[in-house]
């Protein structure tokens, strides 16, 4: 369950005498100041294949070629021009089914963004929000303007320019808002209304819990009074803000984000059903496997199964 780390990427992705391909750090990046960089996919090494998992930063990524991309406990994407978002919250895989896929991605973290001053975060764009499924299919106008920010990007980074960093948060900014304007207009970012802080709140409480790294403690919060309690609000108000806002009820949200967690569990970690269900704050295995076999449509170990087979 540990993400893999910035220095775990680089040591994967050293170059090799043998095909002179291959990742290094920036020679040039400050302490204190975040990290970010820049490649062409060809020059990450292929061998060996990518492992399903978390990362400890974020990650854009424009593949041009078929290739795979399996999000979460979402179906994998299979297609060509495949533009994909990766945050610390989602385990991920990417799989290039052609032998030498173009594009570019870029890495980066909060640290190299908290010097901008943009008035937004990243936690507030919809393309960030938890449950998004970041991956997608580009059209080719779309795709040459998504990589002519990378080719600036990669002009830039080498260069000796005093306030070259500012200029590549610029240019992430840059690209992160082309891909958000790519997707379906979204909902208004910020409204000030009660219902709408309560509901957000609720969201921040709820994800808060999330990513599980260990089977103990179990979950602080497990039910919609447990919510209600900590928003110093009653559940039922709390149930029809929820309601109005979203259109699930308050136990219907958490059951789909304890669903979504325990998928990922069964998926990425050597835990027994056990110790899952007590993560997940269930009071025994039997409740657990009653609740996911409602939600997810399979037992807990059925699961496992077919998810061990598809990775």
């Amino acid at each position: 369950m540990k993400p893999n780390t910035l220095p775990d990427f680089y040591a994967a992705c050293a170059p090799t005498p043998e095909s002179g391909a291959g990742v290094l750090p920036p020679p040039d990046m400050e302490q204190g100041m975040g990290h970010f960089n820049v490649f062409p996919l060809a020059d990450i090494p292929q061998e060996p294949p990518m492992t399903f998992g978390r990362r400890a930063y974020y990650k854009i990524t424009l593949c041009r070629g078929r290739s795979q991309v399996e999000c979460g406990d979402q179906d994998p994407h299979v297609g060509s021009n495949s533009l994909f978002l990766v945050t610390p919250r989602v385990p991920y895989r990417w799989l290039p089914l052609t032998e030498a896929p173009g594009g570019y991605c870029c890495l980066f973290d909060n640290a190299f963004l908290l010097p901008a001053r943009t008035g937004v975060t990243l936690a507030e764009l919809p393309i960030f929000q938890p449950g998004a499924y970041p991956v997608w299919e580009v059209a080719e106008a779309d795709c040459a303007a998504v990589e002519a920010v990378f080719q600036k990007m990669a002009r830039e980074l080498p260069s000796r320019y005093a306030y070259k960093h500012d200029l590549l948060r610029t240019y992430l900014w840059e690209l992160i808002h082309l891909v958000q304007k790519l997707q379906p207009a979204p909902a208004p970012l910020a409204t000030h209304s009660a219902a709408d802080r309560v509901a957000t709140q609720f969201a921040e409480l709820l994800e808060r819990q999330f990513p599980r790294h260990s089977p103990q403690p179990p979950l602080r919060l497990r039910t919609a009074t447990d919510y209600a309690d900590q928003l110093a609000v009653h559940v039922n108000h709390l149930n029809r803000v929820l309601k109005e806002t979203t259109g699930f009820t308050t136990t219907a949200l958490i059951s789909r984000r304890l669903t979504q967690e325990a998928k990922l569990l069964l998926k990425q970690t050597p835990w027994s059903i056990s110790e899952i269900a007590d993560s997940l704050g269930f009071a025994d295995v039997a409740h657990f496997c009653t609740f996911f076999k409602r939600h997810a449509h399979h037992t807990p170990g059925d699961f496992r199964r077919v998810a061990m087979f598809e990775i």
